[in-house]
């Protein structure tokens, strides 16, 4: 074997199975790189704490795509991936077309790769939220009692004008909708993960860093 081939199959080797479908080392690196850029972090101060983190989301990531049917949830639209990019742009203050190059570089990504990233991220919440939004239920008794415990609590304690409940039902409904959608993502998350096979074959290793070295 060449020292080129030893190399690919170090880099490439299984660092997970689900369900019998593998994960690469290569996608595990993808998406640390990805994670770090689009959180404004730099490679170097990454933990394995973070890089494990990582490699859970693409097992979860893995466990969701199993799950997904025909028009459970509409794609992500272009001009959704577009505005995500000039948020992140935005974070990284690199607006003009040489310093987004720049950053994106840093982090061994392109144009196309961090599109395709986005739209892959956007189509997993899309699919949790058709999945899981039609189940959550919020009455008036919910909203009251979130007014009166924590929205006016907090109003308080900044210092603000107290508003009137029903100035602020529907965004009080929303917040609650939403914390209920996060509990029933985890739930249903954790039984996914029991009811499946999932191994990691290795010890799962510090991913690559740009330059082809292990990032610290």
């Amino acid at each position: 074997m060449s020292a080129a081939a030893r190399a690919a199959d170090v880099i490439d080797r299984v660092v997970a199975t689900v369900n019998g479908h593998v994960i690469l080392q290569s996608d595990w690196d993808d998406a640390v790189r990805f994670e770090a850029f689009v959180e404004g972090r730099p490679l170097d101060q990454l933990t394995d704490q973070d890089r494990s983190r990582a490699l859970d989301r693409l097992i979860d990531q893995e466990l969701l795509r199993e799950q997904a049917q025909s028009g459970d949830a509409p794609a992500p639209r272009s001009e959704e991936v577009q505005q995500r990019i000039q948020d992140i742009q935005q974070q990284h203050s690199a607006t003009e077309p040489g310093a987004w190059q720049s950053e994106l570089h840093r982090y061994a990504l392109n144009q196309p790769q961090l599109e395709a990233y986005i739209a892959h991220d956007l189509a997993v919440l899309h699919q949790v939220e058709a999945r899981l939004r039609p189940a959550v239920q919020i009455n008036t008794d919910n909203i009251e009692s979130y007014y009166h415990n924590t929205f006016l609590p907090q109003l308080r304690k900044l210092g603000a004008q107290e508003v009137p409940l029903a100035q602020v039902a529907s965004k009080i409904r929303e917040i609650l909708t939403e914390q209920k959608v996060s509990e029933l993502f985890t739930s249903w998350l954790q039984s996914l993960r029991a009811e499946s096979k999932i191994t990691i074959p290795v010890p799962a290793s510090a991913p690559a860093s740009p330059s082809g070295g292990q990032a610290p």
